[in-house]
């Protein structure tokens, strides 16, 4: 049996994501009943703004433990279908650091 990664845009526009085994619509629309408290319960009303499938359960929570590290600019790319910009978002800025003095 497959599995779901998924992003939600929250009222107050932030980013939730989460894993399920059952069938994104019905995962969401608990989100959007508010069946349990968290996150989201807080945060309606609520958008699904991106669904993946996954082989695996297990392969759905580290897909979910990745998209959660990212920046928000980086999830927007992904749920803008920009999968050609995430590695330019990946990419760290490289620190100017000024080199040692030598010894006068």
């Amino acid at each position: 049996m497959g599995a779901w990664v998924y992003i939600i845009r929250c009222a107050d526009g932030s980013y939730y994501v989460g894993n399920t085994r059952k069938r994104v619509e019905q995962r969401f629309q608990e989100h959007v009943d508010g069946v349990f408290p968290g996150y989201t319960s807080a945060r309606r009303p609520l958008e699904l703004v991106y669904a993946e499938a996954c082989e695996t359960l297990i392969a759905a929570f580290n897909r979910e433990r990745q998209i959660k590290g990212w920046s928000r600019r980086k999830k927007e790319a992904l749920i803008g279908d920009r999968a050609d910009a995430l590695p330019a978002l990946s990419r760290r800025l490289s620190v100017q650091r000024t080199p040692p003095r030598s010894p006068e």
